[in-house]
């Protein structure tokens, strides 16, 4: 059964004519208007999705359309390939403009590595008018059909009913990976956070559960288990995770993690850490041991290359800021709370021998203090060159920073520059590589500056990031009624076939097995 989150859709009916679809809303034969006037104002739409570059097999981009007086409205796309397909779509007064599914997928299946010109007529009380025209831009590499997230209220001061969720980006088709509980119940309320695929696929997976329940989760060959990565000598637990390319191993950095709130600060919150290290679990022998484990520095977000020879990771240098050579660890907490904005992460990286399973010692990547800047969540593209970070003006945990922005190291020319055409002037965060390397999967709270919603973006062989688009709805206005925000946006090339209830009976069913610490 579909989460309630996700309400029941009406199928749009399909009727294999290229030049004409119905919709349900308004019931009317969409037609191109023979008589109009051409204005030079673009239409206003949302999502914002004129002039984007988009994969082929991405769900229809319907939209809604904003404008004081007209009525009625007219969408016309039209291939540039020499196929010359072409689409009409129509709307009524709430502006919506829903797309056939099929002759959607047959003018982008023919427009690959093509534009697509798109026109928008509206009907006002003066007659109609067409806007400046646009273009959707058809990439000849596709997207991963599968997106996984979690959907949390976007408050901070409990979390109650929440998910995972995975998305067929190729229809409107949503799946419930779990969700913890429909109401609030004290004694099984829990969080479920950080689910992560090895190599873009779901037939190794985990997540976390947090509080009651609290464990992590690990599904391999089709069944799940719950282990406690816990030890005397490791901080919390596991944390942020990254699994090996090719061996059955998780990096996982351990956080003590903390939550302070601003007074007068536009950005009411701040998440840090006071300690963090790494480590390594072997889930099949469930054991664990340090990769590094320092008081002077934090280290967090690992992430493997694909070769599975580097790993990378954030690093704080904490004596840098505090005095920890005089400090008591009961104070640290408290002073850097205090230095909130003093908080700031290089990029780092160690080499690691698959086959001995050691480590090399600590490089610098991104010096990014040098500069006062900080760096998070290191994401590295399948082919090895590039690797995809967010950079703030401190801290590690920039969903809540306005000043974070999509970064790029390119290993290979040894410079690093934002992804400006993807980038906008709220928060752009978390992010992910499609398995061909094409594509970028991050979230943004662009649109009202309080929802995280993930946003799609290009990035050519050139290194260089497209104008982002907002993940498409069959209604064009569900994200905005839905008052969740999306989390941990999470491409795979295949489907999460364990069932939910097997999953929750993994939770519930005791504390799960602790796992071995070795040195």
């Amino acid at each position: 059964m579909k989460s309630f989150i996700h309400s029941f859709r009406k199928t749009v009916p399909a009727f294999g004519i290229l030049l004409f679809t119905l919709f349900a809303s308004c019931q009317k034969e969409a037609r191109l208007p023979e008589n109009f006037t051409e204005i030079t104002a673009k239409a206003v739409l949302f999502p914002d999705y004129q002039d984007v570059t988009i994969p082929a097999n991405i769900a229809p981009l319907n939209f809604m359309i904003t404008d004081s007086s007209a009525t009625e409205y007219v969408v016309h796309f039209q291939s540039k390939a020499p196929s010359s397909d072409q689409l009409l779509a129509g709307g009524g007064e709430d502006g919506k403009i829903m797309i056939d599914s099929t002759q959607w997928r047959n003018l982008l299946t023919a427009s690959k590595g093509q534009k697509i010109a798109v026109s928008v007529y509206g009907n006002r009380p003066s007659g109609w008018v067409k806007f400046k025209d646009y273009n959707l831009h058809v990439a000849e590499e596709p997207i991963d059909p599968y997106l996984s997230y979690r959907l949390i209220e976007p408050g901070y001061e409990l979390y109650r009913q929440l998910g995972l969720y995975q998305r067929n980006l190729t229809n409107w088709d949503v799946h419930t990976i779990y969700e913890n509980n429909r109401t609030y119940e004290e004694k099984n309320n829990h969080c479920i956070n950080c689910h992560n695929y090895k190599s873009y696929s779901t037939q190794d997976m985990l997540f976390h559960v947090r509080a009651n329940h609290g464990g992590t989760i690990v599904i391999q060959n089709g069944k799940a288990k719950k282990v406690q990565i816990k030890d005397s000598t490791i901080i919390t637990a596991g944390v942020y995770p990254s699994w090996h390319p090719t061996k059955d191993l998780v990096a996982f950095s351990t956080n003590k993690t903390g939550q302070t709130f601003h007074l007068y600060h536009p950005e009411k919150i701040e998440v840090m850490d006071e300690a963090s290290d790494l480590l390594l679990y072997n889930p099949g022998k469930n054991e664990v041991k340090h990769i590094l484990r320092t008081r002077n520095d934090m280290e967090t977000f690992p992430n493997w290359s694909p070769d599975g020879k580097t790993l990378y990771y954030c690093n704080c240098e904490l004596n840098k800021v505090l005095d920890l050579e005089t400090m008591p660890d009961s104070m640290i907490a408290r002073e850097i709370a205090l230095r909130y904005n003093l908080i700031k992460y290089s990029l780092k990286k160690v080499d690691f021998d698959p086959q001995t399973q050691t480590f090399g010692e600590p490089q610098m990547v991104v010096d990014a203090p040098a500069k006062g800047k900080s760096i998070t969540l290191p994401r590295v593209s399948p082919d090895g060159r590039y690797v995809l970070y967010t950079e703030g003006d401190y801290g590690q945990f920039h969903i809540w920073h306005k000043s974070s922005d999509l970064w790029v190291k390119d290993l290979q020319a040894d410079t690093c520059y934002a992804l400006k055409p993807a980038n906008s002037k709220d928060v752009d965060s978390y992010h992910t590589w499609s398995s061909n390397g094409r594509w970028i999967v991050f979230s943004s709270r662009r649109d009202d500056g309080n929802y995280t919603r993930p946003y799609i973006a290009y990035f050519d062989k050139n290194g260089k990031a497209r104008k982002a688009f907002m993940l498409p709805h069959e209604d064009p206005e569900y994200t905005l009624l839905l008052l969740r925000s999306y989390n941990v946006p999470e491409l795979t090339t295949d489907a999460v076939t364990i069932p939910a209830s097997e999953l929750r009976e993994c939770i519930y069913d005791g504390d799960g097995e602790k796992a071995k610490y070795t040195k």
